[in-house]
Parts: C-alpha cells; sequence; structure tokens
C-alpha cells in the first residue's frame, strides 16, 4: 500500500464536465408533491460562492433508500434519490425534490468548490428532525421548501461532517 498523498483543489474547472441537463430536478417541478431545497453558499466574509456545485442524495418519502439506475439520465418518473446543483453568479442552489422519510430525515449534500482540497459533507434536516447536537443543520420551511444556506468558514460556518476512510 502506497501512502497517501495530497489533494488537490476540486475546482473551479469542475463546472465544464459536471453538470447535465436535469441534474437539479430529482422530480419534475410539476409534480404535486414535489418541494425545493434551496439556498446559497457563502464564503466567510458572507460572500456568494458562485461557482460550487452540490451533490444531494436522499431517503424516498417512505423513509428506503432508492436503489435505481438513471440519475444522469432522467426520464420524468423514477425517483433516485440523487441529484447535482451548480450555484449560480449569486450563490444560490435549488434541488426540485421529494420530502425524505426515515425517523430523523435529512438530505446529505456535498460541496465542491474552488480553493477546498476535498468535498465537504453536511446534512440538510428537515425542521425538528436534528439531533440536540446538530441543531444548527435545520433546513427553514418556506413557501418554496426548504431553505438551507451553506457557509464554508467564518463565524456561522455550517457544520461539516467527516467520515472514516478505508
Amino acid at each position: 500500500m502506497t501512502a497517501p498523498t495530497p489533494g488537490q483543489t476540486v475546482g473551479p474547472f469542475f463546472g465544464f464536465a459536471l453538470p447535465y441537463d436535469g441534474d437539479h430536478q430529482l422530480v419534475p417541478p410539476t409534480r404535486p408533491d414535489a418541494i425545493r431545497l434551496h439556498g446559497r453558499v457563502l464564503d466567510g466574509a458572507g460572500d456568494p460562492v458562485p461557482d460550487a456545485i452540490l451533490d444531494l442524495w436522499q431517503a424516498a418519502p417512505d423513509g428506503t433508500v432508492p436503489q435505481v439506475e438513471g440519475s444522469l439520465h432522467r426520464d420524468g418518473y423514477t425517483f433516485t434519490g440523487w441529484g447535482r446543483a451548480a450555484t449560480d453568479r449569486t450563490g444560490r442552489y435549488q434541488f426540485t425534490t421529494l420530502r425524505p422519510g426515515g425517523a430523523a430525515p435529512y438530505f446529505a449534500i456535498a460541496v465542491f468548490a474552488r480553493g477546498l482540497l476535498d468535498r465537504l459533507f453536511t446534512r440538510a434536516y428537515l425542521p425538528g428532525a436534528a439531533p440536540a447536537a446538530l441543531r444548527s443543520l435545520e433546513a427553514v420551511a418556506d413557501d418554496r421548501g426548504f431553505g438551507f444556506d451553506i457557509r464554508l468558514q467564518g463565524e456561522d460556518e455550517t457544520v461539516f461532517l467527516s467520515f472514516a476512510r478505508d
């Protein structure tokens, strides 16, 4: 086994290869039970990050983990539980999806942005679902679905999660 090597920054070039048609629409926006998860990605000074990409994974409304193919080729009815959204020039992103189910429903989010040596992982819990230690990760319900801003550093930095690697 070789020794680990340092990571490389993940952007800004990734914006040319990673987005695809319908990437942020896990379900069509016209679907009656569709909701939106939306927000902004901000740097430590509170300025928008205009070239971040967010990957989202989630459970289905019944709490099961979707295990179907097709996330890169949306067919308009199969829910795969995965999507990707790029931020716009004001740092805004949005996903059209379904409300996740389960005991503590949440959206798992990975953030890719220029200057990061590796992606960052966080969660956006539905209101009232976050464990006590993670209350700062609760999304806010609004007329569009749920809002969740991600701050990459600074005083109000979003809680990022780490996972053991093999």
